[in-house]
């Protein structure tokens, strides 16, 4: 039985291996690739500039974009747009070379331009993995000098940025050059398919490296004008470990810019946030500072320590939105349009957000549109002060965010407005009830002995 299983599991792969073989036309070169490598943060952003040709001249109806297995896992963000700056559709299908992206190209174009940006997480390793507080932060990129695609590319350049001047090593394969904090490789002519050569950067990099574990968001609906948001969020940071004691003395000593410790970050909230709270374990954080400006609301958050490598922190934020503004009604319909996660700190790293929308008791008829893939959760009920049967509450996560997963969810319920009434129905039967049982209570005699009525005198 276990032959027969690997047997079937090895002849799917090598149909699949055959299908993907046969889906790529290999007419279709890349006839000029621009690669940008941008590892100035936590993350690694690499964008392409693809020109393509078909060597008979046939107009390209589908291109084939390649990751490689190794790096879907970190891949977190993916998109490509035509010449004319238009969103593509990508379908994704895993083939034995890696991660396959196909996308329609629009007709017409002889030599039509791709671009594409994908965003990585967790792709720097700190080295050395440890360091002391008054140490440097390295960091190691592991790449590849040339365009991975299942297609020849007749010429292609690279141009990597970094975030220090301060590089210890990295690999010089010719044509390579470095200038100040960029490095370029090549250009390199006629490359074959699937080509690989190694590449490894060791450089300095001081920007912070804030991974938010586990977000944990909360969106409570109220027709009566409001929507609460309060987000729980477990932040840790993610760079080079601290290695022996902290001081706080060398710390306040310390007079570099570039220090591997994080101080305080910015969140920005939508400009109507109203209400704001920070809070922790211990209470308020009085050292956050609240700025508004034309279309946000900038929180500067400080902790109450200092993160360095290793270190974590667990908060509490909380604002109030008017819901005219996310909330939109037609008869007893109504869509519920907000972001699925807001900003926490620039070029943010989210390992899953878990986020629920409490909506008004008696709602109905619940669709959930959301921007990308989710994981939608179990539907189960929230009780509150005043409620009966319960308030719906629609549940989804996610893992592996960036801020390009800064997107509108849509949500359409039906809610009848009568049950608006069932609230203030409820305060005046009670109070109604109360007073008749004070009355009652009032009139009637508990006591055991009867009081003797006064004696009449005769005259």
């Amino acid at each position: 039985m276990v032959k027969a299983v690997l047997f079937l599991c090895c002849f799917a792969a090598a149909l699949a291996g055959v299908y993907v073989q046969a889906a790529i036309d290999m007419e279709i070169e890349n006839r000029a690739v621009d690669r940008t490598i941008d590892l100035t943060s936590q993350l690694v952003k690499i964008s392409y500039k693809i020109t393509l040709e078909h060597k008979s001249k046939k107009p390209i109806g589908t291109y084939l974009f390649l990751v490689p297995e190794t790096d879907r896992e970190r891949l977190a963000f993916i998109s490509a747009k035509d010449s004319s700056k238009k969103e593509l559709k990508l379908t994704e299908t895993t083939t034995p070379k890696g991660v396959t992206f196909s996308m329609t190209l629009p007709a017409g174009a002889s030599n039509p331009v791709v671009y594409i940006e994908t965003v990585f997480t967790k792709s720097l390793k700190p080295f050395p993995s440890s360091i002391a507080q008054n140490e440097r932060q390295l960091v190691q990129y592991f790449g590849n000098v040339y365009f991975y695609s299942p297609y020849p590319t007749v010429t292609q350049k690279t141009t990597v940025h970094l975030s220090s001047r301060n590089v210890e090593s990295y690999t010089q394969f010719k044509p390579s050059a470095q200038s100040e904090s960029t490095i370029t490789y090549g250009s390199y002519d006629n490359v074959a398919a699937f080509s690989h050569e190694p590449m490894t950067i060791h450089f300095e990099n001081f920007t912070p490296f804030l991974t938010v574990t586990r977000l944990e968001r909360t969106i409570e609906v109220s027709h009566w004008g409001n929507i609460a948001v309060e987000e729980t969020i477990d932040i840790v940071h993610s760079g080079a470990t601290l290695k022996g004691a902290f001081s706080r003395y060398d710390y306040q000593k310390d007079a570099r810019m570039n220090q591997p410790s994080v101080k305080s970050y910015k969140t920005l909230l939508p400009a109507s946030a109203t209400g704001v709270y920070y809070r922790d374990t211990n209470g308020n954080i009085s050292t956050s500072a609240l700025r508004t400006l034309k279309d946000a609301v900038e929180l500067d958050l400080r902790p109450r320590f200092p993160l360095f490598g290793g270190w974590r922190t667990h908060y509490t934020l909380g604002y109030n939105v008017p819901s005219f503004e996310y909330l939109f009604q037609n008869g007893d319909n109504f869509l519920l349009k907000m972001r699925v996660i807001d900003h926490i700190f620039d070029d943010m790293v989210i390992d899953e957000v878990v986020t629920k929308i409490i909506l008004p008791e008696g709602a109905s008829n619940i669709k959930l549109i959301a921007p990308y893939a989710i994981q939608r959760h179990a539907d189960s009920l929230h009780y509150t002060y005043l409620d009966t049967f319960g308030r719906p509450v629609i549940s989804f996560s996610k893992r592996n965010l960036v801020e390009n997963h800064i997107n509108d969810f849509n949500l359409k319920y039906n809610f009848s407005r009568v049950m608006m009434l069932q609230e203030p129905l409820l305060v005046v039967g009670f109070l109604y009830v109360l007073f008749v049982f004070v009355i009652v209570w009032m009139r009637l005699d508990f006591s055991i002995i009867k009081e003797k009525e006064p004696h009449q005198h005769k005259d």
